[in-house]
């Protein structure tokens, strides 16, 4: 790379950011999609990722699509790019069709140079038929282990990024992460059809950051310990949205500020308590893993996991929300016997057996009136209370096959819906207009419905039931009622504006489904590897904290960082390489041959000075132990 090129990245980081240098391997990352090469970034919480693609994307012809599952973390860089005076744009579930046309047409005649889009929207006709004349300097993949189903929150609808490829095969993908093993690494890469293997990392090492595991029978006067010892703006992760509130009023009565945060609460309920945290109006914020994606606050000094979470990858991407300023914080653990046992009770939550998930099918056909061969295109609100009641199922487990035969292709399964409403007109355009049934109240909704949105015959529209009242001439209450009449003429299909699931299904019902290995037992093996992992990590007390996570994610050289509770415990004593014992032990197995444990043992020091020199050597990866045997 010429040094006049790297000098344009530095002066658009020094004019729109205000910085006068890149940090870890942003340049590296920048200079090779710069030069059209696939690229994947791995870069911690905290890392700069933004940066990476918003520099490249303004030094280069045509417009950067950005994909990403964060609809709030996408409206709020859009919001940031046009302030700095950055040509920036967002297409997200709720907008409507005009909305999107518009945006769409300002890409392909050169008035956006950074397009944001949530993976769904992917395989949208429109999307799909204005991305053909749509100039595309590159692509990048925001969370990209979301591709791979290897990895611990694998998406069905980034697949479809695949297809995007192949729509604009000259177009390089960045391709984005912060947590990914080295099994998905090769799958992000694989799966995204890289041209040559291509990976630029940034150690994932927070040397700021105290990792600590906490064993607590009482967990809330644990809980209320640290944060009466540690001051400053705290998370609290949570396992369940009743946890949430149940543990932000036990803190508020004891004193601390707190609020609380989980997808169940209405978007206008969520940006608020979040303000209120931002602002430092609340010190604590209690959530669920719904909360903190995309969350920019500095200066948080605590993150406490009040429950495990069900992988390293999620644990190690919440602990590091504390302290992305640089200065110390903490991430502690909170954990007691009951821990593993729901730990291994979450395999057989997460995966029912088999026969389950074809009874939740079946029921759900029943629930419906949905017969064999008929079905696909219907699309139906869930309420999973009334549903597990009626069938006597578990909630849990029936929201776990859900998502599963998602997975499979049998069904849409949306958990958390856009609040706006939803119509699909079900009769053929002419059978429509030769109705003759119709009241004048529902000829002036249907008229209105049509003046205002396309595509109602193929698809349902997300509408604005305020603006279909207006052109209507109705209140909104008598035009909510029209709909509703029209609904169950099975004129229209009417989805009204709620906080209420739906299912959609993708294709017609069957006698039976069938899951992929793929789906079932390949993901049901590597998320019990998962957790058996997050265990491991809990209750080893014998290797530093910071060691455990850095080699989960294939980072093996690394050294004791000092300040976790293992390294600081008595059980371990701080043991350099120059110890008698330790060059006892390494003289001994200098012949690089396999020694009995015993001989270790028989050496003349004290047992205590063998056994804490035994840990440091294994921890530091310099000698094996298998079985009662023992080498270099």
């Amino acid at each position: 790379m010429e040094s006049g090129k790297q000098d344009i990245y530095r002066e658009i980081l020094k004019e729109y950011w205000g910085y006068d240098d890149f940090r870890g391997v942003q340049r590296e990352i920048i200079e090779s999609i710069g030069a059209d090469n696939d690229t994947l970034g791995l870069m911690p919480t905290g890392g700069g990722k933004s940066i990476t693609f918003q520099v490249p994307a303004l030094c280069k012809e045509g417009t950067c699509i950005v994909i990403t599952p964060l609809i709030a973390l996408m409206k709020d860089q859009v919001q940031h790019l046009r302030a700095k005076g950055i040509k920036a744009a967002a297409i997200f579930s709720g907008m409507k069709r005009s909305e999107i046309v518009k945006t769409l047409e300002n890409c392909i005649f050169g008035g956006v140079k950074l397009l944001y889009v949530s993976p769904e929207r992917l395989s949208s006709d429109i999307f799909q038929v204005k991305l053909r004349h749509m100039p595309v300097s590159f692509i990048t993949v925001d969370e990209a282990h979301c591709i791979s189903q290897w990895g611990y929150d694998f998406r069905p609808a980034y697949l479809e990024i695949g297809k995007l490829r192949k729509l604009k095969p000259d177009a390089p993908v960045l391709a984005l992460t912060a947590t990914a093993t080295p099994q998905v690494i090769d799958d992000i890469q694989d799966r995204l059809g890289f041209r040559k293997k291509n990976v630029f990392r940034m150690s994932f090492e927070r040397k700021n950051l105290f990792y600590v595991v906490r064993r607590a029978e009482d967990k809330p006067s644990e809980l209320v310990h640290i944060l009466r010892r540690v001051e400053g703006s705290a998370i609290v992760y949570v396992r369940s949205r009743r946890h949430c509130k149940d543990i932000a009023e036990f803190l508020g009565g004891a004193g601390i500020s707190a609020t609380f945060y989980h997808a169940g609460l209405e978007h206008a309920t969520r940006d608020e308590r979040q303000h209120q945290w931002q602002s430092d109006e609340k010190r604590v914020m209690v959530a669920t893993n719904a909360f903190g994606m995309g969350i920019d606050k500095p200066d948080v000094r605590t993150v406490i996991h009040f429950d495990c979470p069900d992988s390293i990858e999620a644990y190690f991407q919440e602990a590091g929300r504390a302290g992305r300023d640089g200065k110390r914080a903490y991430a502690v653990l909170l954990w007691n016997e009951g821990d593993e046992r729901k730990l291994n009770r979450r395999i057989e939550e997460n995966y029912p057996p088999k026969d389950y998930i074809n009874n939740v099918y079946a029921h759900l056909a029943y629930f419906y009136g949905v017969g064999v061969g008929s079905g696909m295109g219907h699309v139906f609100t869930f309420d999973i209370g009334k549903f597990s009641f009626t069938y006597h199922l578990f909630p849990v487990q029936v929201d776990a096959s859900l998502h599963l035969l998602e997975n499979a292709g049998y069904l849409h399964y949306e958990t958390d819906p856009d609040s706006a409403a939803r119509v699909h007109i079900l009769l053929r355009r002419n059978d429509l207009y030769q109705l003759d049934t119709l009241s004048a109240h529902e000829d002036a909704v249907i008229t209105a419905l049509l003046r205002c949105y396309g595509g109602l015959f193929t698809d349902y529209q997300y509408i604005d039931g305020a603006l279909i009242a207006m052109q209507a001439q109705l209140t909104r209450d008598q035009c909510y009622q029209v709909l509703k009449g029209l609904s169950k003429r099975n004129i229209i299909s009417f989805i009204p504006q709620r906080k209420m699931p739906y299912i959609s299904y993708l294709r017609d019902r069957e006698e039976e489904v069938f899951l992929p290995e793929t789906v079932y037992e390949n993901r049901k093996e590597q998320y019990t590897k998962r957790i058996e992992a997050i265990i491991a990590y809990a209750e080893n007390d014998n290797i530093c904290r910071s060691q455990q996570l850095l080699r989960y994610f294939g980072e093996t050289d690394v050294a004791p960082c000092s300040h976790c509770d293992v390294c600081l415990s008595e059980k371990r004593r701080p043991v350099t390489m120059s110890d008698t014992t330790v060059k006892k032990i390494l003289a001994l197995l200098a012949d690089k041959l396999p020694h009995e444990l015993a001989e270790v043992t028989a050496l003349d020091a004290p047992s205590e000075e063998i056994d804490s020199a035994l840990r440091f050597l294994v921890s530091e990866e310099k000698v094996t132990v298998d079985g009662d045997k023992i080498r270099i």
